[in-house]
């Protein structure tokens, strides 16, 4: 079970697991073996609304960070995913079918969205932020965010 890392505004309360790493964009990856799990970050879920459809690409698909990886359509936007690690990817979310919102409700677990088997996760984790890192972005970007309200 993952420890988070926990900021709030206003009446919105943001969790960084700290068993991840992000990419600047608010994906995670979290390492399982040869395998890397990616989903939503919470702040990213909750700025960009409840998920009505996610569409992640299809298993067999060989990405390279940074390619994109999903499109969720939201209440409010529409939004492409990158690809935090290169790789193949080998199991989608299938629950995200018929309950895309399980990315809000559970981002860090039941919401992930694809399995990588990476093909250099040395080289792509050394991209990737730490929960601490990711944790002081999202805040910047929120407090951001707030001023304009």
């Amino acid at each position: 079970m993952a420890d988070y890392l926990e900021y709030t505004l206003d009446k919105f309360t943001f969790k960084v697991a700290t068993d991840c790493l992000y990419s600047p964009a608010g994906v995670w990856a979290r390492e399982e073996g040869e395998r890397i799990i990616v989903g939503v970050s919470d702040f990213l879920g909750q700025r960009s609304g409840d998920v009505a459809f996610a569409d992640v690409v299809p298993v067999g698909t060989v990405v390279t960070a940074g390619d994109e990886l999903a499109a969720l359509e939201t209440i409010k936007v529409d939004i492409e995913l990158p690809a935090p690690v290169s790789g193949a990817v080998v199991a989608v979310n299938e629950k995200l079918e018929m309950e895309a919102e399980v990315i809000n409700l559970d981002p860090y677990g039941e919401g992930w969205l694809a399995i990588i088997e990476a093909s250099d996760w040395l080289v792509d984790q050394a991209q990737l932020l730490t929960p601490q890192a990711y944790f002081e972005h999202m805040v910047a970007e929120a407090e951001e965010e707030a001023k304009d309200l």
